[in-house]
């Protein structure tokens, strides 16, 4: 069952060795900065506990995995600061995926959008449905993914992220997505992913895990300087948010 919850929900399971983070919210499994903190937070935590070896990053229900950021939050934002903190939130996000000592696994139930996108790209490994589509339609609304960008261009290179990007309407299947090394293995039935899902993970927590935690950092090997970059970014894009186009955009849209 989904949350009803405005500021949407985050739940934490641990399990043999395997914490399993499911997040949720009403709009489409959106976030709200309120829950982007609160992953951050988690994903921080998790990544000095030593009853964990292995993360899974799953969201509620059987229908979009993740629509991006709040809308609502979106169409709030009135000044260059309020700008950059919004967009700091999937910032935050990624780098608590990055910089976390565990591999975190991605269960990608649904379509991605926008900042969802990006959450898969910052998983270390990530199962998926057929029924994953993903889309970047940043541009539509007058912006542009530059936060997620990184995280999206290190998994499926810059001409996929290119063509994600510069057609902002058009949904990708998961096989293009797999394709392009986004998904590591796409699934017909949600039973076969979880099924598939819980032998890998079960399997993967039995390994070394100072193994683990090294494979994690060279894994992420180039990617420091993002501390600095995704908050560059998020600025960037709060700039762009305030601009009369977008602000135009963002009207139609809400029509």
């Amino acid at each position: 069952m989904n949350t009803n919850r405005t500021n949407g929900s985050l739940y934490t399971k641990i399990v043999n060795k395997v914490a399993t983070v499911e997040f949720g919210h009403p709009a489409s499994n959106s976030f709200v900065t309120e829950l982007l903190d609160r992953l951050t937070d988690e994903l921080k935590k998790l990544s000095n506990d030593d009853a964990v070896s292995v993360i899974v990053l799953r969201s509620e229900g059987d229908r979009a995995f993740c629509a991006g950021a709040s809308f609502d939050e979106l169409m709030a934002v009135s000044n260059l600061e309020e700008g950059k903190l919004f967009f700091s939130g999937f910032a935050n996000v990624i780098n608590a995926m990055r910089a976390c000592t565990k591999p975190i696994i991605g269960r990608v139930q649904g379509k991605a959008v926008g900042g969802g996108v990006g959450l898969v790209s910052a998983c270390d490994y990530a199962f998926a449905s057929v029924e994953a589509a993903i889309r970047l339609s940043e541009l539509k609304i007058g912006i542009a993914p530059l936060v997620i960008a990184p995280a999206v261009e290190r998994k499926i290179g810059k001409s996929g992220l290119s063509e994600l990007a510069l057609s902002p309407t058009d949904w990708k299947n998961a096989y293009w997505a797999k394709e392009k090394g986004l998904y590591s293995q796409v699934f017909d039935k949600i039973q076969d992913l979880d099924k598939e899902l819980d032998f890998f993970t079960q399997k993967l927590a039995t390994y070394n895990p100072k193994a683990l935690i090294t494979l994690k950092k060279i894994l992420w090997e180039g990617t420091e300087h993002w501390d600095v970059l995704l908050y560059e970014r998020a600025a960037m894009t709060g700039e762009l948010v305030l601009s009369e186009f977008t602000k135009n955009a963002l009207s139609q849209f809400k029509k």
